[in-house]
């Protein structure tokens, strides 16, 4: 059993990384891959590519045992897990933070496993050469921390054992209960808040405006070029850096079919909004949208209420809707943690990044209580916390 390192996915076979993904979207071979070959990451991006694999035997034969996406970066944008007063504490003792490493999906908030092991194999062995592979790319790199962010919960015992400190957020998920159909789903709010979910629909209907999911295979290159559109002048009205390329969301449509989903909002023959998502079998995940500023409500309506609208009628468990956002409180969705686990090299820093991560999860906590307190649901509607 061998632990190697590449610097790009294609040298692995697609169906042998994908049975290590277990069905999660933003890990399949296609995403990752499509990250790559449209310049999304790479060296000139800050997120250079250094997976770590492991086979069966040397030299990268045999079958595929386990995975770690990992990258070596040379700043902390595109994370969503935030360090850069760890960055600055670093400046400030001489020392350099970058290069790091983090095990994650570029540009993705969403929880999954990132220690990919694979069915019926020795686990417990894979997995400690899957963290031995990690530490030794931290040491070929002179990288100064190795940060495994949104990995999943059962992770946080491994990672730790292995030195990581936990860290702890929050987001915001909406949960299926069964729901018949949306006014079911409304009939568990308290009645100002069902009200209000109301208006802002309505006033969605009564700009004319229509709604339609479209699956990959029926989107066409001009709706890539207006979703592109809406999508970088959205990134651009929040200051922020448009990672992904027209040509990546081509390729996610092209390879990915089955797992795209473009909401389309139209009034008449103007396109006045859209929102990509992904989906596998128990979730959708809603990542980037654009739309017209005028049109009130219009992005709860695309980001929201038609997703969810979506997963109940084909019985989907659970939409996340991206990163933060307490607004989503009051339509339906519940806080939650999401987890990440640090290695910094540097044992002072690390001491002090332990203290400072102790005091932030009693604050998560407290936090995630509060918003429980203000949940919109009536008693007997009310969602989980979802902590754990």
């Amino acid at each position: 059993m061998y632990a190697t390192i590449l610097d790009n996915l294609s040298a692995v076979r697609p169906d042998q990384w994908n049975r290590l993904a277990g069905g999660n979207p933003f890990l399949q071979h296609e995403f990752l891959t499509a990250l790559e070959r449209t310049g999304c990451v790479g060296d000139d991006t800050g997120w250079r590519p250094c997976h770590v694999v492991v086979h069966a035997d040397g030299a990268g034969r045999g079958p595929l045992l386990g995975a770690v996406p990992l990258y070596l970066k040379y700043h902390s944008y595109g994370e969503y897990v935030f360090d850069w007063s760890w960055a600055d504490a670093y400046t400030r003792s001489g020392r350099a933070y970058y290069p790091k490493l983090v095990a994650a999906v570029p540009f993705t908030p969403a929880t999954g496993r990132r220690l990919l092991i694979a069915d019926g194999v020795a686990g417990a062995r894979v997995e400690r050469q899957l963290l031995e592979g990690a530490r030794a790319a931290a040491d070929r790199y002179d990288a100064s921390s190795l940060h495994w962010l949104f990995h999943s919960a059962e992770e946080s015992r491994p990672l730790a054992a292995d030195g990581g400190l936990a860290r702890v957020g929050c987001q915001f998920h909406w949960t299926n209960r069964g729901y018949r159909d949306f006014d079911d789903f409304l009939a568990t709010f308290k009645s100002d808040k069902r009200n209000s979910i109301r208006r802002e629909r309505r006033r969605v209907r009564e700009a004319d405006v229509q709604f339609e999911v479209l699956p990959g295979a029926a989107i066409t290159g001009a709706l890539w070029d207006a979703f592109n559109r809406f999508y970088r002048t959205t990134i651009h009205a929040h200051g922020g850096i448009p990672y992904l390329t027209r040509a990546f969301f081509q390729a996610l449509g092209e390879t990915m079919a089955e797992r795209v989903l473009l909401i389309v909002a139209r009034r008449q023959r103007e396109y006045v909004a859209m929102a990509l998502c992904l989906r596998d079998e128990q979730a959708l995940y809603g990542r980037y949208w654009g739309g017209r500023p005028d049109i009130r409500d219009l992005h709860f309506e695309t980001c929201y209420y038609t997703p969810i609208e979506y997963c109940i009628a084909r019985g989907i468990a659970r939409y996340e809707a991206g990163a933060q956002g307490e607004h989503k409180l009051a339509r339906g969705f519940a806080p939650v943690q999401t987890h990440s686990s640090h290695w910094l090299r540097d044992v002072r820093l690390r001491g002090a990044v332990a203290d400072f991560l102790l005091r932030e999860q009693g604050h998560v906590g407290h936090y995630i209580d509060e918003l429980n307190e203000h949940s919109p649901f009536r008693r007997a509607g009310a969602q989980s916390d979802g902590r754990g």
